[in-house]
């Protein structure tokens, strides 16, 4: 297993003792669950079954300890050797092209958005498993069969989500003139001139962030109605709600913190836990950092859905976590029976109480998991994958809309035009020749 990144270390430190007694299982317990369950679960791995699993790099420690944890339950219960690897997220979809190209190298890969629908056809049919963990839990999430099927089958298992919110400083927002966070997109850009104006600036990444910037900037181009493609996967970025999504971010742009056109999916956790942002959008992680590094930052932050804008309804892009199993592994029925595992009550939990609001669930049955409810801050983070669309918008997420998403479309779409690379026609004719490219239209 690969050690975290340097720049991630001060993030990963995390709160673990305080959920300590009550998010976790004794490695007995936990090894009593996995035994009986076993012993009992209908898929049977094979003999001598060895997975390679490649996931993406923690963001939380206490996340992946319990994770580890649970690999290890599983493979004294079962006998099968699990081998992790861990990649950032830029470079987790290569190294999964790679070896769907290749078909060695991999059994397994817990990715991002819609990994699965890149190589549909190197994807394992988990029907079976979706159903009985759907059967079990209460059902799944409306985004879980988008991210999840192909046609009647699904060809991965949306084991979890990670919500891209509004994080910000409660005392920065009441300086710049508001008791509450804005709800609509008139006044997100109205605060953010207030905390730019009193150096408290926000910032979000409009560069190739895999999760950070790919999330806020579909939801800004969704929030002004504007599609990269229509219900019939038809391009149709061309438009004047793509033109006002751009003068909109181009403004909002104008009041971050100098450096977002750079950023990496890090950048602007750090940047708020030294005390240099005010405002961002990122999954709950910074929080989880701050219980643990900074308590003062910490008690002055508070999170918030996104603002809605003239499309005068959630639009939301959260960021996904789908496992597959690869269609050459020599042990199916093993990687089902982590896959299934994984998403069992007993460890699942505990899991993600451990995760502290960094991952959230699509099984429905989890709502109830007090990790929700016992702090009020986290409480916005359940829903996300009852709220999120996915990569192709209105469109059908497929092979064209994974690689959109993959190939930054809609991020540099922003991107040039924010930055002064393309004017506004520029920009769109340029997002719009790519998408024709790939939806061949």
């Amino acid at each position: 297993m690969k050690n975290f990144t340097p720049n991630r270390r001060s993030l990963l430190k995390g709160g673990a003792a305080a959920l300590a007694g009550a998010a976790t299982m004794t490695t007995d317990q936990l090894f009593g669950f996995a035994k009986a369950w076993a012993q009992t679960s209908k898929w049977k791995p094979e003999a001598g079954a060895k997975i390679n699993l490649l996931r993406w790099k923690r963001f939380v420690e206490a996340e992946d300890q319990a994770f580890m944890a649970m690999i290890q339950a599983f493979t004294k219960a079962t006998g099968v050797e699990v081998n992790v690897s861990n990649e950032s997220y830029d470079d987790l979809q290569p190294k999964a092209s790679v070896a769907a190209n290749t078909g060695q190298g991999l059994d397994m890969v817990w990715g991002l958005y819609s990994l699965p629908h890149l190589f549909p056809e190197k994807c394992t049919d988990v029907t079976d498993v979706a159903d009985y963990l759907g059967g079990k839990y209460g059902g799944w999430a409306p985004s879980a069969p988008l991210y999840g099927k192909k046609g009647d089958k699904w060809i991965g298992i949306p084991v979890a989500c990670t919500g891209a919110l509004i994080n910000y400083r409660i005392s920065s927002m009441e300086k710049a003139g508001f008791k509450e966070f804005p709800k609509d997109t008139a006044g997100f850009l109205e605060l953010c001139k207030g905390l730019q104006k009193n150096n408290t600036p926000a910032g979000m990444a409009v560069g190739h962030a895999s999760g950070d910037a790919n999330t806020w900037l579909h939801w800004a181009l969704w929030t002004h109605n504007a599609y990269l493609v229509d219900k019939d996967n038809k391009v149709i970025i061309n438009s004047p709600e793509t033109v006002k999504a751009l003068e909109y971010i181009k403004a909002l742009y104008g009041t971050f913190i100098p450096g977002t056109a750079s950023w990496n999916d890090s950048s602007n956790n750090k940047a708020f836990l030294a005390g240099q942002l005010h405002c961002t959008v990122n999954g709950i992680s910074v929080y989880v950092a701050a219980q643990k590094e900074n308590k003062a930052i910490a008690e002055d932050m508070n999170h918030a859905y996104m603002p809605i804008g003239p499309a005068g309804k959630p639009t939301e892009l959260h960021l996904p976590f789908t496992m597959l199993t690869f269609t050459f592994t020599k042990y199916p029925q093993a990687c089902k029976a982590l896959t299934a595992f994984m998403l069992e009550a007993d460890q699942f939990n505990p899991w993600v109480s451990a995760a502290q609001g960094y991952l959230s669930h699509f099984l429905n049955a989890y709502d109830a998991n007090p990790i929700w409810t016992s702090d009020p801050k986290r409480t916005v983070y359940r829903d996300v994958a009852k709220r999120t669309l996915t990569p192709a918008g209105l469109g059908t997420l497929g092979e064209n809309a994974a690689a959109a998403i993959a190939d930054f479309i809609v991020v540099d779409l922003f991107a040039n035009y924010c930055t002064g690379r393309e004017d506004a026609k520029g920009a769109i004719a340029n997002a719009e020749r790519q998408a024709k490219r790939l939806y061949r239209s």
